[in-house]
């Protein structure tokens, strides 16, 4: 199928660029999907239907756009800041305390793809190629904390054809499937008592999902646009490794697998075509956060197969993620874009804060321009600011002479993200 193979053609690309450290949404999810939405903090996204990034905010907007095939690619350049100060950590007995961990961030850009075609007067087919969900902490290897994580790292690969139906001039529907690849790195330290070594966990997995939409004009210049997109239960498996480390079972290299169930999530957009030149927007999402919270890393083979290497506890609630904007047509080539967001954390408190995702309630002030370069090609460009509460985390995992110690004390992060796409039907 040609739409699979350009798919696939760009997969080697957006597997290696995934993993970003603190982005812009709230826990790991990557909301920076397509750019032209970026400028108005993704609000109105279900609705709009502006370009072929639709696919994957709404499959049926694919029926609102002009015969022929659109084509988008592109994508933001993250850049984080995260950086952690003391308040009274501990280290296990024994071990030194270390330092800060320096800054745990930094800036990645990561792609994306979409393309979409009319096959008769009422149906459209797509594809998107994105990555939606991506992590990565790393702070330096001696730092206070590196028993509960030095190196954090989650990559995601998605790719979804999705199909549109236009049941009339105002109403349209739309369905999707999803093939995701996730991969996930681990590094910690750990603790023996008369020393330390390093713990290395690398697992990988895929699974199936799918995303439904529709989208109606409920007024002359109004449209709604309601989206839901699958949750994702993913197997992972792989290897962990021991290193400087005393030759014990509990210690010892082997097998292992981890189940990870991705958040669903509920959209509902809204578009209002205020005059011929301002339209305003707005998005209330759900996100299922609390699919996640304990993540056991289980040993498959030897004589420990079925005991835990180590659990990730995060304890996630879920959210409404909640934004606003408004889209300016300056002139004939030109539209100024303007947003913000409210996106809630899932995690609970400082207790459940982990320095693996040192995460907390975030705003996003967002600006951008689309400019029509030709008949058939456009630019978007877009920057958005994300500041985040200050953080603090009360995360005592034991100071005795096997613990993984007790780090207290604020984390501090704001990113800026550029973006760039171009967009061009036939």
């Amino acid at each position: 199928m040609k739409c699979s193979a350009i798919g696939y053609s760009v997969a080697s690309a957006l597997a290696m660029m995934a993993a970003t450290p603190e982005a812009g949404a709230a826990a790991f999810a990557l909301y920076e999907q397509g750019i032209s939405g970026l400028g108005n903090a993704y609000a109105g996204a279900a609705a709009v239907a502006e370009d072929a990034t639709t696919v994957w905010w709404n499959p049926a907007g694919m029926a609102r756009l002009s015969a022929g095939k659109h084509f988008a690619l592109g994508g933001p350049l993250i850049a984080p800041s995260l950086k952690f100060s003391d308040r009274g950590s501990q280290a296990p007995v024994g071990r030194p305390l270390g330092g800060t961990g320096g800054n745990a961030g930094s800036s990645v850009f990561v792609p994306s793809m979409f393309f979409t075609t009319d096959v008769s007067p009422r149906i459209n087919l797509g594809i998107g190629v994105t990555a939606p969900f991506g992590l990565m902490t790393e702070y330096d290897p001696t730092w206070l904390g590196r028993f509960q994580g030095i190196k954090s790292e989650v990559q995601t690969l998605n790719i979804n054809p999705s199909l549109s139906y236009k049941v009339s001039d105002a109403a349209s529907v739309g369905f999707g499937i999803s093939y995701m690849r996730a991969e996930i790195d681990l590094l910690s330290a750990v603790n023996f008592g008369v020393g330390e070594g390093q713990n290395h966990t690398k697992v990988d997995g895929d699974a199936w999902g799918f995303n439904v939409g529709a989208l109606f004009n409920v007024a002359p210049t109004t449209q709604l646009g309601v989206h839901y997109r699958s949750s994702v239960d993913i197997k992972l498996t792989g290897d962990t490794t021991f290193s400087g480390t005393p030759v014990v079972p509990q210690l010892s290299n082997g097998k292992v697998k981890l189940d990870l169930k991705t958040p669903g999530n509920v959209a509902f957009s809204v578009a209002h075509r205020l005059n011929q030149r301002t339209t305003l927007l707005g998005d209330v999402t759900w996100w299922q956060w609390s699919k996640i919270q304990q993540l056991p890393l289980i040993r498959t083979d030897g004589s420990l197969s079925g005991s835990p290497v180590s659990t990730l506890t995060f304890d996630f609630k879920d959210t409404w993620r909640l934004s606003g904007g408004a889209s300016y047509k300056l002139s004939e080539p030109w539209t100024l874009k303007f947003g913000v967001a409210y996106d809630p954390s899932p995690v609970r408190n400082a207790e459940n804060r982990t320095v693996r995702l040192p995460d907390n309630d975030r705003y996003w002030l967002s600006a951008g321009a689309k400019y029509q370069v030709s008949r058939n090609g456009a630019f978007d460009l877009a920057y958005t600011f994300v500041k985040a509460k200050d953080a603090d985390i009360n995360n005592n995992q034991g100071t005795g002479a096997t613990g993984r110690g007790f780090v207290n004390g604020t984390y501090k992060v704001q990113v800026h993200i550029f973006g760039i796409q171009y967009q061009h039907s036939l």
